[in-house]
Formats: C-alpha cells, structure tokens, sequence
C-alpha cells in the first residue's frame, strides 16, 4: 500500500509539472528556429531561446521571423512583463547564415531591403534582457545590443568579423557598439574582426553583469521577474527615455524626460506607487 501511494503521488507530481509546462505554453505556437516559454512567478518571464544548435543558432530570416512572431504574441500578454532572449551554452548566436546570403546581389540586397526586418527586436516596448553564453559574432553581437540589458556567461565573446568576409556589420553593428564601447575598440573590433571576452565586455560597459555558464539565463529571468512586478506602463516609457538618449543631444533628452515624467502624473500606477510607499506597503500596480 506504501509503495502503491508512492507511486500514485510521483504520478501525480509529474501530472501537475506536465500541466504547468503545459499552462505556460499556452497561446504559444511551437517554431521551427526557437523554443519560446513562459518563465518565472506567474508566468510573467517571456523566454525565447534561439535553437538552431547544429549551426551555432546562426541567425536567418526564417528565424528572425519566428523571433518577431513570438516577440508580438508576448507583447500582447498582459501577465508577460519582460523578456529573456538567449541560445546554448556554447553560442548565443555565432553570426548570420552566411550561405543565405552568400549569393545576394546588391540589387537583391536593396529592393527587397535585406535584413531590414531584423532590427524589429529594438522597437519591442517591452524590455528584453540579452543572456549571453558562448560566441556572439556578427549578426549575434547585434542581436544582443538590440536589447535593453546585456547579462554574459563566463564563457561569452564578443566581434563583428564582417570585414573577414569582405562586409561590414548590416544589423547596427557599426551604430551600437561605439555607443556601448566608445570609438576606439568599437573600431579596432570592426576593422580586424577580432573578439572580446566577457571580462573586456564588462569593462568597457557592453554588459552589465558576468554569470557562471549554468546560472545565466536562471539569473536574467530573476532580474526579468523583477522589472516583471513594476508597473508595464511605465516600465515602458522608462525604456523610452533611456533610449532617447542615444538619440538626441543632453538637452533634447532632459525635456523628454521632464515631458514623460509629467505624463506619469497623469497615470493610476504612479498614484498608486507614491500612496503605497506613504503608506508603507507593496504597491499593486494595474498598468493603466
């Protein structure tokens, strides 16, 4: 009888971890070139794992269209506050597919404007977090610098190897990375291909926290829930002043902010935030 209730209640739990995987792929179609779940306390960590393992999550078109598909049904998720992109342990993404591109004219490139979809990931309203194992090279290292936060494993590298193979970076390579580096290794990198560690990365501010291999990703969902129980109105608009200012001038940026801080006035969240805090308890936000 003992050993029958054991096995019942093994059964059991496994039933219910089935229903929960199950409850937190709900609404979420299943994609050739990424894995996408639902992660974190109530679900509220939208995951994307690139999963083209045999070519090192090379990065095409067909993947970055299932990338923009699943990035529009998270966005549309009211319990969905951030999101998490990542790969394997051994590549984030080690560049574009090369043999899709290999035998592009120029002509092919501008009318049918090549890899003009690829940058939809920057304009995702809400934040994304960029876990970043093994190489990210290329098409890669742009992919992770089209998102808000960058978290690297032990084991990350860095490049733009573009001028390897006759090129230059296509995807915001040559605009992003002085703005992350500064002038001097965002060139050195693009005009010799070579890579930069997770430490270097660090330290020249491209990411902002350096995890062991295994935790990573476990780590980028933790700051992901935390960002996940701010208000998504105003995580938003947050979001949105921080990227003006890689836009326009300090003076430009400031009356941005002054205009967007205001608005927040006009919010039930910031109500809400300021008693909550006068009176000495969690706020419950209702992003409106």
């Amino acid at each position: 009888m003992s050993a029958l209730f054991t096995t019942g209640r093994a059964f059991l739990s496994r039933a219910a971890k089935s229903a929960a995987f199950s409850r937190s792929l709900s609404g979420l179609p299943t994609y050739e070139n990424i894995i996408v779940e639902k992660r974190g306390k109530n679900d509220s960590v939208g995951l994307i794992q690139l999963n083209r393992p045999k070519a090192l999550n090379a990065l095409c078109d067909a993947l970055f269209d299932d990338v923009n598909d699943a990035l529009d049904k998270l966005s549309e998720d009211k319990g969905v506050g951030c999101l998490v992109i990542t790969g394997n342990e051994k590549a984030f993404a080690a560049g574009a597919d090369i043999k899709e591109m290999q035998n592009k004219t120029f002509v092919d490139c501008a009318s049918g404007n090549f890899l003009g979809h690829w940058g939809r990931v920057s304009k995702n309203r809400k934040p994304i977090i960029a876990a970043v194992n093994g190489f990210a090279l290329g098409g890669g290292c742009e992919l992770a610098m089209m998102c808000d936060i960058i978290y690297a494993g032990e084991n990350a590298h860095f490049g733009q190897p573009e001028i390897l193979l006759g090129t230059i970076p296509g995807a915001g390579g040559t605009q992003r990375l002085p703005r992350y580096v500064g002038k001097s290794l965002a060139m050195e990198m693009v005009l010799t291909g070579n890579r930069i560690n997770a430490q270097t990365a660090l330290s020249a501010g491209l990411v902002s926290k350096i995890f062991p291999t295994g935790r990573l990703v476990d780590e980028a969902i933790k700051t992901a829930e935390t960002i996940s129980q701010n208000s998504q109105l105003i995580v938003a608009l947050a979001k949105e002043s921080v990227n003006k200012a890689y836009e326009t001038t300090l003076a430009e940026g400031n009356e941005f902010e002054k205009k967007i801080f205001h608005a927040t006035f006009a919010t039930a969240d910031r109500k809400e935030g300021m008693t909550a805090f006068v009176e000495k308890r969690k706020a419950d936000f209702k992003n409106n």
